[in-house]
């Protein structure tokens, strides 16, 4: 797992703070690693976001087992949080990231709902946003989907490399504890 630390982008790791749906920070750890594929292709997302004069804002990376349970016990919902005991989440495994742009000074764009705002208005083409967040969505899905990564449709942040189940979940004590208190 490789540690995310390119020039474009930003952390704003929420479940290292208590801004987050549990209410209480999950990682002891504010560090997003990623799995050597989703980190290249985030590279190259951020290199696209910045020759469009944009910066990206990181919320999540790779996610415990144990820290997906957190969420689960906290909103049990499928559509917004993968249940742990089925296939379990993409982050678990790596290759999924949760994001958002920022212009070039680091402000981050209107997307007509919060990060992990669990409602409908959080959905991909939703018809009930202002002009500035449809805009803002479809520059992010198109920087994201041009560098290798499949949408969420249910989560406007939520990006994953396809065919998620040819990775495994990384579970193992080290790198678990890069990210929290095991």
């Amino acid at each position: 797992m490789f540690a995310i630390n390119h020039e474009a982008v930003d952390l704003d790791l929420r479940y290292a703070t208590a801004d987050n749906l549990t209410g209480s920070p999950i990682y002891t750890h504010a560090v997003a690693l990623l799995h050597p594929d989703a980190h290249s292709a985030l590279e190259r997302s951020a290199d696209l976001a910045s020759a469009m004069g944009y910066r990206i804002i990181v919320f999540d990376a790779y996610r415990p087992s144990i820290a997906q349970w957190r969420l689960w016990e906290a909103l049990p919902d499928p559509k917004f949080i993968a249940d742990p005991r089925a296939a379990g989440s993409t982050h678990s495994r790596g290759i999924a990231i949760d994001l958002t742009l920022a212009d070039s000074t680091g402000k981050p764009l209107e997307m007509g709902t919060d990060f992990d705002e669990m409602c409908i208005q959080s959905y991909h083409g939703r018809l009930d946003l202002d002009r500035e967040a449809h805009r803002n969505r479809a520059i992010l899905l198109g920087i994201m989907t041009a560098t290798g990564w499949e949408h969420q449709p249910y989560e406007w942040w939520h990006y994953n490399l396809p065919d998620p189940l040819v990775y495994q979940k990384k579970d193992d004590a080290e790198t678990v504890a890069r990210i929290m208190r095991i």
